[in-house]
């Protein structure tokens, strides 16, 4: 259902860097610290559990915990998201309430296209590696002047994480490598003339290490504490996003942007005071 949406916000877009926990703090991420001082951000928010891909993801586009959505990387990767769900992802809400705007996903991890964005809603989805992930969204944005929603997902992290330990130094340089791949989108979006007018949120779904150097899943810190930031019209600039914001809060975020009223069965908030403006 939406609602009149007289906001000055003309797009959104959501950018996910699997893996990288609160770890951003540890190493070079020179895009992301602009984004930061544009807008409100935490390097304490809190991921849903298990602290795993699939799970976390379903969170971040669907608003609510995985016992509610029953996503896990098995599902995703095998079945259908159903369409009957009364756990609509944000991408479906945007859809019914606006159906001729343009969506598209960008993910590296392709279970993500297949089992977690539903199908028949007229999302645009591509799927490839790292390296050449950034400059395609670029590409899209450069010819794509009416996109309205748009969600990117990194894998680099997440990778470097699982082969040389969460916390490592190659792991950090992929963080720092992360950023620059996001880089490309942002200099899209400057050259496009969108950074006034965008709600961008950037996060990731989990972090690593806690109980398994090379790994995650667990409730410790290092998995579930995650970075979380949000800038735009009606956010303020410089601010801490609020200690209880957690990951699955992005699609209320998010919905609020779009000015749609999401589904009353979504555990997601939008924290207090925000939009207000």
């Amino acid at each position: 259902m939406s609602e009149q949406n007289l906001s000055p916000i003309k797009r959104v877009i959501v950018i996910g860097w699997d893996g990288a926990g609160s770890f951003v703090q540890h190493t070079s991420t020179p895009y992301l610290d602009q984004w930061m001082k544009r807008g409100a951000s935490t390097l304490r928010a809190q991921t849903v559990s298990p602290t795993i891909s699939a799970q976390c993801w379903g969170s971040l586009l669907h608003g609510v915990s995985p016992d509610k959505h029953m996503l896990n990387n098995d599902i995703a990767a095998d079945q259908r998201y159903p369409d009957d769900s009364p756990y609509p992802s944000f991408f479906k809400l945007a859809h019914e309430a606006y159906p001729g705007r343009k969506l598209a996903a960008f993910t590296c991890w392709q279970p993500i296209m297949d089992g977690i964005i539903e199908e028949g809603i007229g999302v645009h989805k591509v799927s490839l590696p790292d390296v050449e992930l950034g400059e395609a969204v670029a590409e899209y944005i450069r010819n794509n002047q009416d996109l309205y929603l748009l969600f990117v997902q990194f894998d680099y992290p997440d990778y470097a994480g699982h082969k040389f330990g969460f916390g490592t130094p190659d792991y950090l340089e992929a963080i720092t490598e992360t950023d620059r791949f996001s880089g490309k989108i942002f200099d899209a979006m400057e050259e496009a003339g969108w950074l006034d007018d965008s709600l961008v949120i950037i996060t990731t779904d989990h972090g690593g290490g806690g109980l398994n150097p090379k790994g995650h899943g667990s409730d410790e810190p290092l998995d579930k504490t995650v970075f979380w930031t949000c800038a735009g019209p009606g956010i303020e600039a410089g601010s801490e996003a609020p200690e209880e914001l957690g990951l699955l809060d992005t699609a209320a975020v998010a919905c609020r942007a779009m000015g749609i009223t999401p589904p009353v069965e979504w555990e997601a908030r939008v924290p207090e005071g925000w939009f207000t403006a």
